[in-house]
């Protein structure tokens, strides 16, 4: 298994600073999730057109790889579902030329305004044309575990509901977990689809949970990847750590990502 943080974690950070800060703590890879204070990856600055050749550079000369390209894109809400969609093509676009595998998209919720069975239609819709457009160009689009989509039976429903051989899932950790799921069970039934994963851990409230350091909370990380160690998983054990939307709360890089990296290289020794 490699070891990635996503940019969430890190959201002052500049992109050179990015890469060598990965370097030197010992990161096999990168998840992007916005950079040099753009969330919308097509636009940041090392990725626009004048920019990426040498970007395409400076990441082979780190010695890292960007493991996925994390969109915003969402496709439960039926006004949005056309705009969501071409993001995710953006995504598609920009992971061809930076040669990484998998783009992240969301489901993400079941509005009471629609049936279960409409928005799920719609979610394996969207996702059959993204999927599409991604077949032959080495990209997979990921259905994260997230919001609404945050147990084994909706994730099968919609990931069976479509049409694509583009399509995977990524595991996060805590969603399926909050939501009360044995972690045995979230790996057994969803194991043929999961391509990649989110670490994270919360201290679990009376009315939810509270982000904190790996290792510090109450979702059972190290018996996940053991699961994932124990079926043979030899892709990313990415840490996401949402500095961005909770800047009082969760700590500092300099402090998140070297205790992540230690408590992930004990757990796997």
């Amino acid at each position: 298994m490699k070891i990635a943080f996503q940019t969430l974690a890190t959201p002052n950070w500049s992109w050179t600073h990015t890469l060598s800060e990965a370097k030197r703590m010992g990161y096999d890879g990168i998840e992007l999730r916005g950079i040099d204070g753009e969330m919308y990856l097509p636009k940041a600055q090392p990725f626009l057109p004048e920019n990426i050749e040498q970007t395409l550079i400076d990441i082979e000369r780190s010695g890292l790889e960007i493991c996925c390209l994390d969109a915003s894109s969402s496709f439960h809400d039926p006004d949005k579902v056309s705009q969501a969609i071409q993001e995710g093509k953006d995504y598609i676009d920009l992971a061809v030329q930076l040669k990484v595998p998998y783009i992240r998209v969301f489901g993400d919720l079941l509005p009471q305004t629609d049936s279960r069975t409409e928005v799920v239609k719609r979610i394996s819709g969207a996702l059959t044309e993204l999927g599409q457009y991604a077949e032959g160009k080495q990209v997979t689009v990921l259905l994260e575990t997230h919001g609404d989509i945050n147990n084994y039976q909706i994730v099968q429903e919609i990931l069976t509901g479509a049409a694509s051989s583009a399509l995977g899932l990524l595991w996060d950790f805590g969603h399926p977990y909050f939501n009360k799921e044995d972690p045995e069970v979230t790996y057994r039934e969803l194991a043929p689809y999961i391509k990649h994963t989110h670490v994270k851990d919360a201290k679990i409230l009376p009315l939810g949970h509270e982000l904190c350091l790996i290792g510090e909370g109450d979702v059972p990380v190290a018996e996940m990847i053991h699961i994932l160690k124990r079926n043979h998983y030899d892709g990313w054990l990415s840490l996401e750590f949402e500095k961005k939307w909770y800047p009082d709360l969760l700590d500092e890089p300099e402090v998140s990502l070297p205790a992540y990296m230690a408590y992930v290289k004990g757990v796997l020794a």
